[in-house]
């Protein structure tokens, strides 16, 4: 089941590069982009995540958090992170294997795979907005964020 705009997002806990937990009730308090990407180290992916990156400061200046989630492991998140110096959180939901973005409604089975959506939340974990790609090569505007943080 897809979530939707008005529904509490559901809590998750899952691993940064330092396998150190990171989980929904973590970043209450703040609005967050939780963006689900199909691959790291994919040149629609690593142009969407430097985008966010290029633009943080906006985005902390509009109080949100950002938060990455790929079905990759963390050690090649983590690599990937650190080769594009992503300073904020890239989750891997490697195991048991997508069960996040299942939760979400974003895996395509097919790929093995999220596909390529993201959920914004106010600062209490209620979904404001979903921003998604129909096309998996397809990336998202940093535009979009900005004005469904603004609202």
């Amino acid at each position: 089941m897809a979530i939707e705009i008005g529904q509490a997002a559901p809590d998750f806990s899952l691993p940064n590069s330092n396998n150190d937990q990171v989980t929904l009730e973590s970043l209450r308090g703040n609005k967050t982009l939780l963006v689900f990407i199909p691959f790291p180290f994919t040149g629609v992916c690593t142009g969407e995540l430097c985008e966010l990156q290029e633009n943080l400061g906006k985005l902390t200046d509009l109080g949100a958090n950002v938060v990455a989630i790929t079905c990759d492991t963390r050690f090649s998140n983590g690599a990937w992170a650190e080769q594009e110096e992503i300073e904020y959180p890239v989750l891997s939901d490697f195991w048991p294997h997508g069960e996040v973005s299942k939760v979400y409604g974003v895996f395509n089975s097919s790929l093995g795979a999220a596909v390529r959506t993201t959920f914004v939340l106010d600062a209490k974990g209620t979904v404001t907005d979903i921003i998604k790609s129909e096309e998996l090569a397809e990336a998202r505007h940093i535009e979009d964020y900005l004005s469904a943080l603004s609202n």
